[in-house]
């Protein structure tokens, strides 16, 4: 046996399984169908190829080549009907009377009608002896002309997409007809080509394998795809070396046909070094099938590894989303250039009203219009409980014995004209419906694109669901603290108004206005002071201010602040400023100086008398590579913060300087600082012990890198 005859074993194997993956991708399909049944065909052909090959019986070779007429006889005719499938044609009538042509002709397949023996041609195995039927075969075997012709002719209606597929068709055909041509030769009379002494060799079943290559890249190519995205990382390089494995093993099958001094152990010699040689070059050079020329791989491979990485890694991070806006934002990327969807529409629930809207979609003409699913349709109806995890929505969808309820969701949802519909749910119960149009480029879904999809539903269902519950609780607690800012401000205004008012109320009623003098008239001005600090303080809080940013030493300003801090509490603390020297930093400087005065009076307050504070200016490690960032660090050692207390300390209103007039606190220092230090990009933090104190730090960069408009937006 010549190892040329593993050709045609290698090309039944191939087909086989190629057929039964195709058959098991989607039975519905017309076009899965009628393939599955060529592939089988031609496994046949290739099959009998090899038993004449290596038989030497003339019985058991007529045998064998009954078995591959049986399976020849049927290829020109599901050759034709899988044509018309790809092209989007409707079957003919000639259809219907080729199948019944070609099963008559198949009956007497077992008879001296069709084939009367066999002979053999010395090294390209037996060939058959036609019999009279045999020519109503070639009448047959005409339709794989016709069929390019109808290929050719329909490609230039066709779409982008749909018209690559009719070019690797139409080269895989040619190449089948070609090569199927040469091996009837020897059945017409001609045992040696034409001017030559060469013997015809049956080269169809090199064709069969090549046929069989292109119809999976050109037609199957995104069922093929199904299979790579499902085995994760290592997919990419295995498709490369079994890429590789399968050029090297045609190449050496070519070459038997070339050179007849192959033998078996050279052959399988050759094959084991191939294979070792792929392995150990991927092992020790992981980027060698990665470097140079990858054009014509991304082609072959569709470039979908990329497509997945980007989606898996968009899923893995989702979690990381907080703000809904950001999210929707993100999501309208993936969905336009990764995924490359012509159209989607988020349709979302209001949590109080119940009312369904779109709050997300491409493009935004012509969405807004359409009639919304209510909340009991059948839509919603469709996805409860958690059992469907989406719908398809094409019209092909809908056939006579659709369920009721899939069909009137089906019709509800039509006017969005999209393919998919994913219910966005919790806990099983849908509260917005995700509808995705078709690709961009009008390349069809695969089993992973709507696989992937399920997952990013799934995500985007708990993070929608989380951001609204955070929403909601964010929302209670602004309730919460708008009422203790006004019990707050009610009483502490109250409290400080009551001199006042009893002032007023005694001078009023003609009391002494000496002894007004003495007694209330120094509290009541002292109170209205205080009144008036705490309204400043209050619309400095509320306040969106715009900082003036210049370069400012801040060396002096600490000093300056902790001076204005000594002169501001009649306390005996001492107050140590400890400065490297000369700091120049980009700041406002009023605000800074406030903010570093108010945080030494916190100090000093909360000191008790005979002790110090310490305020420093640190130089921190770069964390963005191209400006300095300081620390103003102030510490103490008086009373501290707390435990139960350290998570209110910047809240607005609270205060634990809660009694007497002259330093009673407002409880709006702390939150005041941390403001301004985020209006310049800084950061304030505190750490602190009850009972041995507490130390501050003030965070600043030594430069202004945004406007202070973006600035003030981030802080607000």
């Amino acid at each position: 046996m010549r190892l040329a005859a593993l050709i045609p074993l290698v090309g039944c194997l191939w087909n086989a399984l190629l057929a039964c993956f195709v058959l098991w991708n989607g039975l519905r399909k017309p076009a899965h169908r009628v393939f599955f049944f060529l592939g089988i065909a031609i496994a046949v052909w290739n099959l009998g190829q090899f038993s004449l090959f290596v038989t030497s019986e003339p019985e058991d070779a007529l045998f064998w080549a009954r078995f591959l007429w049986l399976g020849v006889i049927f290829i020109p005719v599901l050759l034709y009907h899988l044509s018309l499938v790809v092209a989007e044609l409707p079957p003919s009538k000639l259809v219907g009377w080729a199948y019944g042509i070609s099963a008559v002709v198949a009956i007497t397949d077992a008879t001296p009608l069709f084939l009367k023996g066999v002979r053999s041609l010395e090294s390209a195995g037996y060939y058959a002896i036609p019999g009279p039927l045999f020519y109503a075969f070639m009448a047959l075997f005409s339709l794989v002309f016709l069929t390019i012709v109808i290929l050719i002719r329909r490609r230039g209606a066709l779409p982008p997409h749909h018209r690559s597929q009719l070019t690797a068709l139409i080269i895989a055909q040619s190449c089948l007809v070609v090569f199927g041509t040469n091996d009837l030769l020897p059945l017409l009379g001609f045992d040696t080509y034409p001017f030559t002494k060469s013997v015809v060799y049956p080269y169809g079943s090199l064709a069969a394998v090549l046929y069989g290559i292109m119809f999976a890249y050109g037609v199957l190519h995104h069922q093929l795809l199904s299979i790579r995205l499902h085995i994760g990382r290592f997919a990419a390089q295995l498709i490369r070396f079994a890429f590789l494995f399968a050029i090297g093993l045609l190449l050496l099958l070519i070459a038997t046909l070339i050179t007849p001094a192959f033998t078996r152990a050279s052959f399988l010699a050759a094959m084991v070094a191939l294979m070792l040689s792929g392995i150990i070059a991927s092992i020790l050079f992981p980027r060698i099938f990665g470097m140079g020329g990858e054009a014509l791989e991304q082609r072959l491979l569709g470039d979908h590894f990329e497509y997945q990485d980007q989606m898996r890694g968009f899923i893995e991070n989702m979690s990381w989303y907080g703000d809904m806006q950001t999210l929707l934002n993100d999501l309208n990327e993936l969905f336009i250039h990764v995924l490359q969807l012509s159209s989607y529409q988020i349709i979302l629930r209001d949590e109080i009203s119940g009312v369904l809207s779109i709050v997300r979609c491409f493009p935004e003409q012509g969405t807004q219009s359409q009639p919304m699913p209510k909340v009991d349709s059948a839509v919603f109806q469709f996805f409860e409980g958690g059992k469907r995890r989406y719908l398809s929505l094409s019209p092909t969808r809908l056939r006579a014995r659709t369920p009721a309820l899939e069909s009137t969701a089906i019709r509800q949802l039509a006017g969005f004209n999209a393919e998919f519909c994913f219910p966005l749910a919790t806990q099983d119960e849908p509260f917005g419906l995700l509808l995705i149009g078709a690709k961009a480029t009008q390349a069809p879904f695969t089993a992973s694109d709507v696989s992937l999809m399920e997952m990013l539903v799934k995500s985007l269902s708990l993070i929608v669901n989380q951001i609204r519950l955070k929403t909601q609780v964010s929302q209670a607690q602004e309730l919460d603290l708008l009422g203790r800012m006004s019990r707050g401000m009610a009483h502490d205004l109250n409290n400080l108004l009551t001199p006042v008012w009893t002032l007023l109320q005694l001078a009023g009623e003609n009391a002494s206005t000496d002894s007004l003098d003495e007694e209330l008239l120094p509290v009541a001005l002292r109170n209205l002071r205080s009144m008036r600090a705490y309204i400043k303080e209050s619309l400095f809080f509320s306040e969106n201010l715009r900082p003036d940013f210049q370069l400012v030493r801040l060396d002096l300003l600490v000093e300056n602040a902790a001076e204005v801090a000594r002169n501001s509490r009649q306390k005996s603390v001492s107050v140590i400023a400890s400065m490297p020297g000369e700091v120049e930093v980009e700041i406002d400087e009023i605000l800074i100086q406030r903010l570093i005065a108010n945080l030494i009076v916190n100090a000093i307050d909360a000191s008790e008398p005979g002790s110090e504070v310490r305020v420093e200016i640190l130089q921190l490690p770069r964390p963005d590579g191209h400006r300095d960032w300081l620390r103003v660090k102030i510490a103490d050692s008086g009373e501290g913060i707390r435990k139960e207390d350290m998570n209110r300390v910047f809240t607005p209103y609270f205060t634990t300087k809660n009694r007497g007039d002259e330093n009673r606190g407002f409880g709006l220092g702390l939150a005041i600082c941390r403001k301004i230090a985020n209006l310049h990009g800084g950061n304030l933090s505190i750490a602190s012990q009850h009972k041995k104190g507490t130390t501050v730090h003030v965070d600043l960069p030594s430069r202004q890198v945004v406007t202070p408009t973006a600035v003030i937006a981030t802080a607000a």
